[in-house]
């Protein structure tokens, strides 16, 4: 199983990133866990954190500072 890490303060942003990577496991079919990720301190546990909200599939941060697409994040997990 894939875990798949939104990191931001629940921002507008941090919301649509969250929902665009359990939209991406859904329609990927992947078996996947997303887990919104709001506590500085746990951030800080994810090397290459530049801006927020970032994006991290099992412990490797993929994106900082932007959201991306559906599409972009099921390139990430397939």
């Amino acid at each position: 199983m894939k875990l798949i890490h939104v990191l931001g303060p629940g921002c507008e942003k941090c919301g649509r990133l969250a929902a665009n990577a359990e939209q991406a496991v859904r329609d990927s079919g992947c078996v996947a866990r997303v887990v919104k990720v709001k506590e500085i301190s746990e951030m800080l546990t994810f090397d290459g954190v530049s801006a927020l909200p970032a994006l991290a599939v099992d412990g490797v941060v993929k994106v900082c500072g932007r959201v991306p697409g559906v599409d972009e994040i099921q390139a990430m997990i397939g």
